[in-house]
């Protein structure tokens, strides 16, 4: 049996998954990278630096990315998910944390610690979504779009999302809060490269919409 699995989304990122994969190497064994659709040749870096590779034929965005990894997993029997990015912000010794804060909790969100490079707009979006999280929801996850996080894969079926976008990391947690699931948040260090990819300030909007609509009609 698998025990426990890191779940790697992946577009264009043939330039730092063999690192990424490399340096997660050293603390889980069983690795996982979705293709979601990459242009270059991040499935052969990925292949390469040893994990196992699922592809989208063409990209369908972060959220069906992680949704196509952790159905694949469900089905090979593996007790605990990991979740991280492909681009290198986030650190794989940080893996154990996560892992062993499942002993007590369902979920584990991370909460990056923030640094003098993140942008400032980027700041300011991650507090607004996470208050709007927790004044519409009750939740309260201090980063509500940190992508780096474990859950125990037995809950995954009652946090199974619908957003195929980066509405993934809030609807996450919406649905763990409505399943009254234990939850706990883990300090992380984050890297910034110099070229921001992610949550864009159109993307931070979008999530503050759908929160009001899903607490409005669902």
């Amino acid at each position: 049996m698998i025990h426990e699995v890191v779940i790697i989304p992946a577009y264009n990122e043939g330039k730092t998954i063999f690192e990424v994969i490399t340096k997660t190497k050293q603390f889980a064994k069983d690795i996982i990278v979705v293709d979601d659709g990459s242009q270059d040749n991040t499935a052969a870096e990925a292949t390469r630096a040893g994990a196992a590779v699922v592809k989208h034929k063409v990209n369908l965005g972060k959220g069906a990315a992680l949704k196509t990894g952790c159905d694949y997993i469900l089905k090979k029997g593996a007790e605990k998910i990991i979740t991280m990015d492909a681009d290198g912000q986030h650190d794989p010794k940080e893996i154990p944390l996560f892992l062993s804060a499942l002993e007590q909790h369902d979920i584990a969100f991370g909460s990056r610690i923030t640094p003098n490079t993140m942008p400032a707009l980027l700041k300011f979006g991650n507090k607004a979504i996470t208050k709007t999280l927790q004044t519409l929801y009750g939740v309260t996850v201090e980063d509500s779009q940190c992508g780096y996080r474990s859950f125990k894969t037995m809950v995954y079926p009652h946090i199974r999302w619908d957003a195929a976008d980066y509405y993934v990391e809030t609807e996450m947690a919406i649905r763990a809060g409505k399943k009254k699931m234990k939850h706990t948040t883990i300090p992380i260090e984050t890297i910034y490269a110099d070229k921001y990819k992610g949550t864009t300030v159109f993307d931070g909007v979008g999530i503050v919409i759908k929160m009001i609509w899903w607490k409005i009609w669902r």
